[in-house]
């Protein structure tokens, strides 16, 4: 067998949806798992939805999750270039779909807009753009008007300059198969396939028929794409049958979905990566969770690092049903992630977190270590540290607590013992901090909540926290940490 090489086809058209990045994740891993190679090629054919800086943002997300290309527009592999509307430049794809003219495969179509609008035959695949095409409710399917004009009126109106698209020229009869590795044996009849447009107007090659005659010409062995593209494989099958060329294996990946069950949109608050790099979750939890929908380990491991799911993926075994995007199960699989993250590597990407927080001098490393392992998201960080920048307003009913025996009376009693202690203690320390608090519970005989909840309640003002009371009063100081001792026997006198 030839060696396996795959291609991330992106358009620039904006953030990288979270299909997309499964997509390339996915064509990484069939690529990496057998010793192939991994295409990164720019799709920029349909010049009205580009992005100004979309191409940077590719580029970013590819380094950043570690999908990186063996071939691209910076890495010539000997196919390039790696850019389609450059490729247009040798005029190949104009080339290639005159071949088709002069096997019957295609023609030239010269049907003004007012006339494609008037057909209506609801099929689909009569409008220039396709990204338009899938938002047109009555969608009108050509009737092979052009088809029919003789060589010497193709010949007039091409001397003559009137605008021109080129066609694919389609079977009506009998039916076209082809094979997914996903899906199996998929037969359409012919009468059902539309004359897809391959040449737009504008000079400039569809994303159709720019993609099978790059994938042929890059040598591409599998072609990984969403299966809202099964529709559209019969008509790939049939320009490479037409070319005589062999086609690629087909893996058509199963739908994503939110909780409700309904297609991830742009319009959901996680649908990009760049979304989720802003919500607090981290690339590597991002890509391995990614991995997850629609495929899983044979031992069902979930925790996998990228180079562990090299190893493991099957692209055999991706499934079949929708995969829903579990935003829950995404928390909990970042917070594991992090759990387990190098303090250093941590540290500095919980930093502008800290800081958006935190204005005060205080160990900002301490406040990381105290919340390394009770966050999911970075995002959380803000809210577990607010009170270390300021005490919050808080009802003294949180002096009361059941569990650990305390009231509003034996807190203030607490406090006031404890005050005169923490003025006298000279090493203000967490070490010395601990040592006095647990002399003062041994000295009372109470149990260690009854001593640390009203200080750790007086000193954060909160029912929960990272660390307990002498951690919280060592990363404030002596003299904060007195000032809410006092705030608190206020609130209780």
């Amino acid at each position: 067998m030839s060696t396996i090489r795959t291609r991330f086809a992106p358009s620039p058209t904006g953030r990288m949806h979270v299909g997309n990045l499964r997509t390339a994740l996915y064509e990484y891993l069939i690529a990496k798992h057998e010793g192939g190679s991994f295409i990164l090629r720019i799709e920029d054919t349909d010049q009205e939805r580009l992005v100004e800086g979309a191409v940077d943002i590719i580029f970013r997300t590819i380094k950043g999750t570690g999908l990186i290309h063996d071939e691209g527009p910076d890495k010539d592999g000997g196919y390039g270039p790696y850019v389609q509307s450059e490729r247009m430049a040798s005029g190949i794809y104009l080339e290639y779909a005159k071949q088709l003219v002069e096997k019957g495969a295609a023609y030239y179509c010269f049907c003004t807009k007012d006339r494609l609008a008037s057909l209506k035959t609801a099929v689909g695949g009569n409008t220039e753009d396709e990204e338009e095409e899938k938002d047109v409710k009555e969608i009108t399917k050509y009737d092979k008007h052009c088809l029919h004009l003789t060589k010497e009126e193709t010949l007039a109106n091409l001397a003559a300059g009137i605008p021109y698209i080129i066609r694919q020229n389609n079977p009506t009869e009998g039916s076209t198969t082809f094979h997914d590795a996903i899906f199996g044996d998929i037969t359409v009849d012919n009468e059902e396939l539309d004359d897809m447009i391959l040449i737009k107007s504008d000079g400039y090659p569809t994303y159709n028929f720019a993609n099978v005659i790059d994938d042929h010409m890059m040598k591409i062995t599998h072609v990984v794409r969403g299966n809202e593209y099964l529709s559209s494989t019969p008509k790939y099958t049939r320009l490479y049958q037409d070319f005589g060329w062999e086609e690629p294996v087909y893996v058509h990946l199963p739908l994503i979905t939110n909780e409700e069950h309904k297609k991830l949109s742009k319009r959901s608050g996680h649908s990009s990566y760049e979304d989720l790099l802003e919500q607090g979750f981290v690339s590597e939890a991002i890509i391995n969770f990614v991995a997850l929908l629609g495929w899983s380990a044979p031992n069902n491991t979930e925790i996998m690092s990228l180079d562990e799911l090299i190893q493991e993926f099957d692209y055999t075994h991706i499934n079949k049903a929708p995969a829903v995007f579990d935003i829950v199960k995404l928390r909990w699989m970042n917070g594991e992630y992090l759990k387990k993250m190098d303090f250093d590597q941590y540290y500095e990407l919980a930093l502008p977190y800290l800081k958006s927080a935190i204005t005060k001098d205080l160990d900002l490393k301490m406040i990381a270590a105290l919340v390394k392992t009770r966050i999911e998201t970075l995002v959380d960080i803000k809210d577990m540290i607010d009170f270390f920048e300021e005490l919050p307003d808080y009802d003294i009913a949180m002096f009361t607590h059941k569990k650990m025996k305390t009231d509003s009376a034996s807190s203030l009693q607490t406090l006031t013992d404890l005050l005169p202690q923490f003025e006298a203690l000279e090493d203000y320390s967490e070490a010395s901090i601990e040592a006095l608090l647990m002399a003062y519970i041994a000295e009372k005989g109470i149990k260690n909540g009854q001593g640390l909840w009203p200080i750790r309640t007086a000193v954060s003002g909160k029912q929960s926290t990272p660390g307990g009371a002498y951690e919280i009063m060592n990363i404030l100081g002596k003299e904060e940490s007195l000032r809410r001792i006092k705030v608190a026997m206020d609130k209780l006198s």
